[in-house]
């Protein structure tokens, strides 16, 4: 088993673009997979983990609901967003600067053959993360992603989650509001969920800016920890 994770700091980058180089990198993950299988090759399968900003996008997943989209495409191009279908879980969620994305490309093979214990360990690392802030981060039951004030009618969500799996291997991955423009928020039912508020760590903090770098930095660090994984070409943008 591999449990090395190469890196990748893409910056800031189309949409699109990225999710081209994510359908790249799990594509190769796959074949490595299938001409082990064919020919018994023994070949070690890749791990990958990119972090990304994104312009301002609206995605809808694979299961969502074209209503939860508040916005024609002429009040898009007013906003300066775009708007793609994709083909993760979940339902609309958005996208933009002050957002940290990160996406897993892994082959669970090498760590843990269960989507429930991997989208876990995701919502655990920012979980994790934001206790260092002194913020106490929960899972809401029957919901995706990571949220504060669970339970109560100020509950808000600061972490969206949305994944793909094929052989075991992962794509897609969370958005953690950092710095986010939460106005772009009210132009979506995010996540389909009526009724929630969205929130981001500068505002919880009661701060204009939070070090994103710092953040990367700790979520990284809870991530090898609960992966037992290594990391590779930190912070190398390409």
């Amino acid at each position: 088993m591999n449990k090395n994770i190469e890196i990748q700091d893409l910056g800031s980058r189309d949409f699109k673009a990225t999710w081209d180089y994510q359908e790249e990198l799990f594509k190769s993950i796959l074949d490595t997979k299938i001409k082990n299988r064919r020919e018994d090759a023994g070949l070690q399968t890749k791990n990958y983990f990119l972090f990304v900003e994104h312009p301002h996008v609206y995605t809808l997943g694979k299961s969502g609901d074209m209503s939860n989209l508040l916005l024609d495409e002429k009040q898009l191009t007013e906003k300066g967003a775009t708007f793609y279908k994709i083909n993760r879980g979940g339902d609309i969620t958005y996208h933009g600067p002050g957002q940290i994305v990160g996406y897993p490309i892994l082959d669970l093979d090498n760590f843990f053959t269960d989507i429930h214990k991997y989208l876990r360990f995701l919502e655990e690392m920012i979980i994790l993360t934001l206790e260092e802030y002194g913020l106490k981060a929960e899972r809401s039951p029957g919901e995706t992603g990571v949220w504060l004030d669970v339970g109560t009618p100020f509950a808000r969500k600061i972490c969206a989650m949305g994944v793909r799996a094929s052989r075991w291997v992962t794509m897609h991955g969370f958005a953690l509001n950092v710095n986010a423009n939460l106005g772009y928020f009210d132009n979506i039912i995010p996540c389909g969920i009526r009724g929630k508020a969205v929130t981001s760590l500068n505002v919880e903090l009661g701060k204009k800016m939070v070090d994103e770098e710092e953040v990367k930095d700790k979520l990284l660090k809870h991530f090898t920890t609960l992966f037992e994984a290594k990391f590779v070409g930190v912070n190398v943008k390409v």
